[in-house]
């Protein structure tokens, strides 16, 4: 006869057992003697961000907000702990001052299951370290001229393209429209392959950029899983991936490469220098350079260049056009340069651009207060105390640098929720800590290609700016909230708004 009150016991234990496997780590930073929020049971403090209910942004920065008098505050992502480091001159430490000691970003990889998984934003120190020198030299100042007048050429496609979207009087989504420069721009320059994303409304390199960063719930189960349940994600994220984007990326690539192989083909562009690691493969000692790693650099790449620097423009027009009279100012900067350029001869130049104070300056408060990454990540590799501080934290604790709050911080930047330029300016940036703009990183792990994106998201504004002007319309999402389904900061509903040609 079945003993129900034996089940019944035998149930509960289980519970228990389960519901203390969950919870047994809850006492972690109370024991080091670390300030936190109280987790809750599965989601540990990002509950709202596993179910899609807030943006990373916003939940990293509403903890932020109220833990930022503490020089650092811990936090659980599930049951694993992970130390915020809001202090600036410990975020220095972090980012720089002891790099070596947290050069890992902390990230699982999972090659048999992420097949472009492998590239240099996740990668462990002793492949990332040796593959960043390798690909460094084709973001250096001289291979950027080099490719400047490819830049131009796609701005000039951008400026025609508005042109018929601006007699239309219809409202447009900015950011898709950025998307389609930015794609055209990475296509020539890294991988010499006319997208043709501008005048193409079918591109299928566009395509494939819609489906890896539209929001979905599969791209949230991935995410989830992947960051909280490695071991789960190990054997199942197969099922979660975007295979069509995967299988074209590395056919893209592998067929860009065969080619140029066959036919001696030499660009100073990125595919060329994968090129060059493949022919010299003792260049990376003890690191296997198989397809597989190679496609990962070229699609972080495409990712990285199209996408950040898309959702930058997009941020800037929104802001341009809640603000008219800095877009006025702006854009008289842009044609009093163009205008002074032309009477010598000129076409826009890379050193013209240089040239363009306030546009570096709205281009840098734009990333202000939209920083697309929310957080940095790092990893410590040993037991570490933080200087000036009793905290001692143990080998392979989890660091997160809060961007996005420290970004809109009104200690660190008044009225935070101004749009205002004018901080970027010599004497505003002299009266900040360093480490208070942190858009694309700081120290050796910083951003690779920000030298790239600065020109590249200046030229799509002024393309864009010379000569027509954007305006707020009834489906202009206002004020600005954030799409809580993505990980990267951006706008609910996409950058809506009226375009126009200015004579």
């Amino acid at each position: 006869m079945v003993d129900y009150f034996q089940i019944l016991c035998g149930a509960l234990v289980l519970l228990l057992a389960f519901y203390y496997y969950l919870t047994s780590s809850f006492n972690y930073w109370k024991k080091l003697g670390v300030a936190g929020p109280r987790p809750l049971l599965i989601f540990g403090n990002l509950k709202s961000t596993t179910l899609a209910q807030a943006s990373m942004s916003d939940t990293t920065r509403k903890m932020y907000n109220e833990f930022k008098n503490e020089p650092v505050f811990g936090i659980y992502g599930g049951s694993a702990p992970i130390l915020i480091v809001n202090d600036l001159d410990l975020v220095k430490d972090v980012l720089i001052g002891d790099f070596s000691l947290f050069a890992s970003r902390g990230l699982p990889l999972f090659p048999k299951v992420d097949r472009l998984g492998e590239h240099l934003f996740n990668l462990e120190p002793e492949i990332w370290r040796p593959l960043r020198a390798r690909l460094s030299p084709v973001f250096t100042s001289g291979k950027l001229k080099e490719m400047f007048p490819l830049v131009i050429e796609c701005g000039q496609h951008l400026e025609k393209y508005l042109d018929t979207v601006a007699k239309k009087g219809e409202p447009v989504e900015c950011r898709e429209i950025a998307a389609k420069f930015t794609t055209d721009v990475i296509g020539t320059c890294a991988f010499g392959i006319d997208m043709n994303a501008i005048a193409d409304e079918d591109s299928e390199f566009r395509r494939m950029g819609r489906e890896i960063f539209t929001p979905s719930l599969k791209q949230v189960i991935r995410d989830t899983t992947r960051q909280f349940f490695p071991a789960i994600y190990a054997r199942l994220g197969h099922l979660l991936q975007p295979t069509k984007v995967t299988d074209f990326f590395t056919k893209v690539v592998m067929d860009t490469m065969k080619y140029r192989e066959e036919k001696n083909v030499v660009r100073p562009d990125f595919i060329n220098m994968l090129l060059e690691l493949r022919r010299n493969p003792s260049q990376l000692e003890n690191i296997e350079l198989t397809d597989s790693l190679l496609t990962s650099q070229a699609f972080v790449f495409f990712l990285g260049g199209f996408e950040t620097s898309s959702s930058t423009i997009g941020h800037a027009l929104y802001e341009l056009a809640l603000h008219p009279d800095i877009q006025d100012k702006l854009r008289k900067e842009i044609r009093e340069n163009f205008e002074k350029n032309a009477r010598e001869g000129k076409n826009l130049t890379y050193d013209q651009v240089k040239e363009l104070k306030y546009l570096d300056a709205v281009f840098h408060e734009t990333l202000r207060k939209h920083p697309l990454l929310p957080i940095l990540m790092r990893q410590v590799n040993t037991n570490y105390t933080f200087k000036g501080t009793k905290i001692t934290i143990p080998k392979d604790t989890r660091i997160w640098i809060p961007v996005y709050g420290i970004h809109n911080d009104p200690d660190i930047y008044t009225k935070p929720e101004v749009f205002d330029p004018e901080r970027f300016t010599n004497n505003g940036i002299s009266t900040r800590h360093p480490m208070s703009f942190l858009a694309f990183g700081d120290g050796p792990r910083n951003c690779i290609g920000a030298r790239f994106a600065f020109y590249q998201t200046k030229v799509g504004l002024i393309s864009i700016l010379r000569n027509h002007k954007v305006e707020v319309c009834e489906k202009t999402t206002i004020p600005f909230k954030s799409e809580s389904r993505a990980f990267l900061l951006s706008l609910k509903g996409g950058v809506m708004l009226k375009m126009s040609r200015v004579e």
